[in-house]
């Protein structure tokens, strides 16, 4: 038994839609999110500064007492998750393995597409996962580095996102993609722009269910699961004040919350 909270970090709001599936799954465990909105998107950065990033993150969620760490960012899981097991003793998870296995699960003619952020597309992290699974398996990666900003500006279902979307994701539809993994947290508040511009027959993977189901899995085997039934009180963290946390979190967690601002610089 260990009653500590799980850590989830994100390089910004995003993150939340991975938030939401842990505390579906796991309605006994106290989530601590932190949300680094001032030097939002990681995904233009160069993989030293999202590891430096990611390590400022992680030292703050330790200082909330956690017992694991979600990296709901795909660019930090993508970049640094590695570096960041090698730094601290705690468990960390990452996003980039249980997509690519979902996806993997997904696809029936084995064409698949990932959207991400530039920074998580040239590092191949997707690619290499689903290929280390299965070489036969043709992989169709698009980065789409302007779905971060429209999705932080909660311009979801708005026209100009839909041709952004139309414009990036043409070349997906032209390989004949049949399954198509949003390699990053912020996608998933465009689904609804996204799935009308592929159709419904292309099923869209988001990776957050499949690390919600890793973590309940690993905290269990290793008697880490909190006891008691009652309903927790989350907390959530952000580096700069934002209008659209109280937005995206009502979306995601269908739930209004309040989050504290505090200084990432300090860690």
């Amino acid at each position: 038994m260990d009653n500590r909270p799980i850590g989830v970090f994100d390089s910004g709001v995003g993150g939340l839609t991975v938030a939401s599936q842990i505390i579906k799954r796991l309605k006994n465990e106290k989530i601590v999110y932190f949300g680094d909105t001032a030097r939002v998107p990681y995904g233009t950065k160069t993989r030293e500064t999202v590891t430096k990033f990611s390590k400022q993150d992680v030292r703050f969620l330790l200082s909330q007492n956690v017992k694991a760490i979600v990296v709901a960012c795909n660019t930090a899981s993508a970049n640094s998750l590695s570096a960041l097991k090698e730094t601290f003793d705690v468990p960390i998870f990452g996003v980039v393995e249980p997509g690519a296995e979902e996806a993997l699960r997904m696809t029936k003619n084995k064409k698949v597409g990932i959207i991400a952020t530039s920074s998580t597309i040239k590092s191949n992290a997707f690619q290499n996962a689903i290929h280390d699974r299965d070489a036969e398996v043709k992989v169709f990666a698009k980065a789409c580095p302007l779905f971060v900003p429209l999705a932080e500006e909660g311009l979801w279902d708005d026209e100009i996102t839909k041709l952004t979307v139309k414009k990036y994701l043409n070349e997906l539809i032209y390989k004949d993609v049949d399954t198509i993994l949003m390699g990053c947290t912020h996608y998933p508040l465009l689904r609804g722009c996204i799935q009308e511009t592929v159709g419904r027959d292309v099923m869209l993977v988001e990776p957050a269910k499949e690390v919600s189901v890793a973590l309940e899995s690993y905290l269990r085997e290793n008697d880490m699961l909190c006891q008691g039934e009652e309903e927790k009180e989350h907390s959530f963290f952000i580096s700069d004040r934002t209008d659209m946390f109280e937005k995206i979190c009502e979306e995601a967690l269908k739930k209004k919350y309040t989050a504290t601002e505090i200084d990432i610089e300090k860690y």
